[in-house]
């Protein structure tokens, strides 16, 4: 009896505690400098480079920063940068948004995913 209530209780712990959901900064900052920083750039100075900037991405509206000029599919997406939809774009952009200009392939590494977008989360709008 004692076996099954522990086991039961371990299982309810493992089961409610979220499998790194909110994903590694560090580790997202890696991703980060790999995948996105050829073409998008955050922080302090950050400015529209071959992608927009990408402080307060996390959100934000898309096509909304002012100093990036956006594709007209990007522009009549109509989405909000929330986690779901991040999820899906850098997966596959293109699925995402048809006729995006953005040139990336795809990650499909979850946990990769989940540490950009923790990395994200640490820029807020500037």
């Amino acid at each position: 009896m004692k076996k099954i209530a522990a086991l039961t209780f371990a299982a309810a712990i493992l089961l409610s505690t979220p499998a790194s959901a909110a994903g590694d900064a560090q580790a997202g900052q890696k991703v980060y400098k790999r995948m996105c920083s050829g073409c998008h750039q955050i922080g302090e100075s950050a400015r529209a480079f071959f992608g927009p900037q990408l402080n307060g991405v996390i959100g934000r509206p898309s096509a909304v920063t002012t100093d990036y000029v956006y594709s007209d599919a990007m522009k009549s997406a109509n989405l909000v940068w929330d986690r779901d939809t991040l999820i899906a774009y850098i997966e596959a952009p293109k699925k995402v948004v048809p006729g995006t200009r953005m040139i990336f392939w795809g990650l499909s590494d979850p946990e990769k995913i989940d540490d950009l977008l923790a990395y994200l989360e640490t820029f807020k709008t500037q």
